[in-house]
């Protein structure tokens, strides 16, 4: 606890239902106790008491459990819906705020409900699992979560700790799991993930934007790995200073990917990825793309996204044998300053097509 005037969220057992269902308690600096069997009445009231019971609550299809503004100093409230008409499962803003699970805990985003194949790109609307925006200067650890209908956290903050996160998605391997982001980041500052475990259908992490982003000590498995982007193409278009480190990434599409967009403009700089491990790559051990249109690349990379000032270090594994090491695409003059040191990833084959690498950089 980082002082006396932090409000604690206690996340306890829960277990799917006709909805996902929440077992929970939150600890306030106010002067009562209440117990809540409702999401409305939770949302509605909780910022009143001092301990708050949530007994398993059920979070039903199109609403919320709105943990908003528990500290006098929390800012405006995140954006009420989804790109997909749908608010999150849950969500929580305001400064100095801790959240943590209690022992042998699962929060169940029931996730097999919503399941198609199609994710956010078409069949059934899904909503995401938890936003973590306006959620300054505060801390969410400890917290196991299983089946998420679509992504998991969606992080828009400045100075949030996440750390000691179990995401188990595995379930979604065989029944239409898709598009289930572990970390998505975006417009935040200050971001550090710690120890994060992930077994999911999609990025492992996804940094859209931001500035002073940390991610280490993560085990990513079953998705499509370490992701910086796709960059471009909203408000914010810039992702400076980030580190990504000391990680896994097995049983996965890609190890470690950089993807703008093509046409966009925007930067991005100051990345280094150090240490990075990776075992049974399917398709890309890295791969750097500025050629991302509609969710995928078109071959023709274009240069109003920069890619500088990139590090690449201690980056070791394998890649399955039909698959490819490392491939970049860049534009004519839109790679630089790139670090390149002890990258070995082995197997597969070598890219012919890669474009306009940079200096110190192979392909």
């Amino acid at each position: 606890m980082r002082s006396s005037m932090m409000s604690m969220v206690v996340l306890g057992a829960a277990l799917a239902s006709a909805a996902p269902t929440l077992s929970s308690s939150l600890v306030k600096r106010a002067s009562s106790s209440c117990t809540f069997n409702s999401a409305a009445s939770a949302s509605a009231s909780a910022k009143s008491c001092s301990t708050v019971v949530l007994d398993n609550i059920e979070v039903p299809a199109g609403e919320t459990l709105d943990l908003s503004d528990l500290a006098s100093s929390s800012t405006a409230k995140p954006p009420s819906a989804t790109r997909n008409g749908m608010g999150p499962l849950i969500r929580s803003s305001g400064s100095n705020i801790i959240l943590t699970g209690t022992s042998n805990h699962t929060i169940n985003g029931g996730g097999e409900r919503w399941w198609d194949g199609e994710g956010t790109n078409g069949g059934k609307t899904k909503p995401k699992f938890f936003y973590a925006h306006d959620l300054d200067d505060s801390t969410i650890t400890g917290l196991n979560v299983k089946n998420t209908p679509v992504q998991a956290f969606s992080v828009q903050s400045d100075n949030p700790v996440l750390n000691r996160i179990t995401i188990e998605n595995s379930d979604g391997d065989y029944n239409g799991g898709h598009n289930t982001d572990a970390f998505d980041v975006s417009e935040s500052n200050g971001v550090t993930i710690r120890n994060a475990v992930v077994r999911n259908q999609d990025d492992c992490l996804a940094v859209n934007s931001g500035t002073n982003i940390v991610f280490t000590g993560g085990t990513c498995s079953g998705g499509h790995g370490l992701s910086i982007g796709s960059v471009g193409g909203r408000d914010d278009n810039t992702v400076s200073n980030v580190t990504i480190s000391h990680s896994t990434v097995s049983n996965s599409a890609n190890g470690i990917r950089i993807k703008t967009i093509s046409r966009a403009t925007s930067k991005v700089s100051g990345v280094t990825f150090n240490n990075i491990q990776l075992s049974g790559i399917t398709e890309y051990g890295v791969v750097i793309e500025q050629d991302y249109e509609n969710g995928s690349p078109t071959g023709t990379p274009t240069t109003g996204v920069p890619i500088t000032d990139l590090t690449m270090q201690q980056v070791t594994g394998s890649v399955e044998s039909d698959d490819t090491p490392v491939y970049i695409l860049c534009g004519d003059g839109s790679c630089s300053d790139w670090t390149w040191l002890n990258v070995d990833v082995t197997g597969g084959e070598s890219r012919s097509k890669c474009e306009n690498v940079p200096s110190g950089a192979s392909c």
